[in-house]
């Protein structure tokens, strides 16, 4: 192949189309991977955003959903020899009270369950009962969902799994516990996937995300979000393959009906001898098609996908990393989170009209330097504050000046129950509205971080756009294409997987079974 050409051309370095070109790489294949940016790695990176020598993820920090894809779980392509590592800490998360005490979830579940116990036994035992039913068939059954393999016509575990999908969180949350306190923790936990837990398709997160905190804890990468995009680049070049920044894709060249080539901003074509891997945002996809009519379900995906709820994130540095008061005494957690489930509620109705409610908000607390001290100089900290705000502000308000005064009420109102947060601990602030995540990374359409969502003609909501193949040598992967956004790397690898069969290489050179 020449210097401009491989067998197959993938667009951008996020880690899902990272995830992809590594197992093609190791399955022998010439790879090229041409991303926009000057860094690789999309929304899973790491950079100086406060001060100097604080490194901060710009988007993502856990990564709990990879921990479960046997790309990590069985370290397939060995990117542990690579450097990454990851802790899985423990405490999971802790949810500071009004009352100086806190709700602390630890991966051991009999302790959890103790810790629910204090407001309810029976809230205790329904702990255990979420987590017990998720490891007798709904954990199966999310691994066949994510493969894009779940048979509900076949499989009662599977039917069950679909049933609870088509049901909202908060509805199995209220069925299942009785304590607030219990539903508030139930309920900050469910919102993680950034998904209204008041809509059908929620139900199962109760159990997918619980179980996940339970066993993995905020799995954390030592070296901060972008040490995952750096071990995948590691992996590819070694498998002989090229991952080149600075090289924008704008075009997809279709000759006599197949996928040919690609060509970037500045004028350079990149034939593509067997394949083209696509981690554009599938609203883009259409437009950079050249050679082609627009294939429908390529047109219905574009025409029916939404942002969603789209965020805000407040990046701080701080003179020491954060601990929270609790019955026992101070607590030191990577992970810790406020907001009770009636303001996650109020939060929601008023994001809908266009407006900010930092009264009782849903915060996602993540002070990585309690595992990862060396991304902050001298014992100081690095945090971030996640929450959600409208891409457009109602009544002609102008996230320019409405940026600081809301990242400043988050930060006000987080302090009032994690006093590492207050006067003259926070030596620096940057708050980030939905438009600036959009100016980091074009596929943030929107300000959505998490791939956003499809609504059907039916009324059905899907995370991801279903199936990999787009036209011939097209395929998809990324946050909008299943099993939708997050660290999950679950799109990469069956993308992967469906290049592999189509080009006639058996996948299980260099994966496992679908899963």
């Amino acid at each position: 192949m020449s210097n401009h050409s491989a067998e197959v051309v993938v667009i951008g370095a996020g880690h899902n189309s990272l995830i992809g070109a590594a197992y093609l790489a190791a399955a022998g294949l010439d790879v090229v991977v041409l991303e926009e940016q000057a860094q690789v790695g999309g929304n899973t990176i790491t950079e100086e955003l406060t001060l100097p020598g604080f490194r901060h993820d710009s988007c993502s920090s856990a990564h709990v959903l990879i921990q479960s894809n046997p790309l990590v779980k069985d370290d397939e392509l060995g990117l542990a020899a690579l450097g990454l590592r990851y802790v899985h800490t423990d405490p999971a998360v802790v949810l500071p009270l009004p009352d100086g005490d806190a709700t602390v979830v630890s991966r051991d579940r009999e302790t959890t369950a103790a810790e629910l116990g204090r407001w309810s036994e029976e809230d205790g035992a329904a702990y255990l009962r979420i987590l017990a039913d998720w490891e007798g068939g709904l954990a199966a059954s999310h691994s066949a969902w994510n493969a894009a393999r779940l048979d509900p016509a076949t499989s009662a575990a599977d039917a069950e799994y679909a049933a609870l999908r088509r049901r909202s969180a908060t509805d199995v949350i209220a069925e299942r516990f009785t304590h607030q306190r219990s539903r508030d923790l139930l309920t900050w936990l469910s919102f993680a996937t950034i998904t209204d837990p008041r809509s059908p398709g929620t139900g199962i997160l109760p159990f997918s995300i619980t179980a996940g905190r339970a066993q993995f804890g905020w799995a954390t990468p030592i070296g901060g979000s972008g040490a995952l995009p750096d071990a995948l680049v590691a992996s590819i070049t070694s498998h002989g393959g090229r991952v080149l920044a600075g090289r924008a894709v704008e075009k997809i060249v279709v000759e006599n009906g197949r996928a040919a080539a690609v060509v970037t901003d500045d004028g350079e074509r990149w034939p593509a001898s067997r394949a083209v891997l696509s981690s554009a945002h599938i609203t883009h996809v259409a437009g950079m098609l050249e050679g082609v009519e627009i294939p429908a379900d390529l047109r219905s995906a574009a025409s029916t996908w939404r942002p969603g709820l789209t965020l805000f994130a407040v990046h701080l540095a701080t003179d020491a990393s954060l601990a929270y008061d609790t019955a026992n005494g101070p607590l030191a957690s990577v992970a810790g989170g406020i907001g009770s489930a009636q303001g996650l509620a109020a939060q929601l109705d008023a994001l809908a009209r266009g407006e900010t409610d930092a009264r009782d908000p849903w915060v996602l607390i993540v002070c990585s330097t309690i595992v990862d001290p060396d991304r902050a100089p001298d014992g100081m900290g690095v945090v971030k504050l996640l929450t959600m705000a409208p891409r457009h502000l109602a009544r002609g308000g102008d996230w320019e000046t409405e940026r600081d005064r809301y990242a400043a009420q988050l930060v006000d109102r987080t302090a009032e129950l994690v006093p590492g947060l207050s006067g003259s601990h926070v030596l620096a602030v940057r708050g980030e509205a939905p438009p600036d995540l959009e100016a980091r990374n074009r596929h943030n359409v929107g300000g959505s971080c998490h791939g956003g969502e499809f609504v059907t003609a039916a009324g059905e909501v899907l995370v991801g756009w279903p199936g990999y193949r787009l036209l011939d040598g097209l395929y998809q992967t990324g946050a909008t294409a299943h099993p939708g956004g997050s660290v999950s790397g679950r799109s990469g690898r069956n993308a992967a997987r469906a290049v592999l069969t189509d080009l006639g290489i058996d996948p299980a050179t260099v994966m496992g079974p679908a899963g």
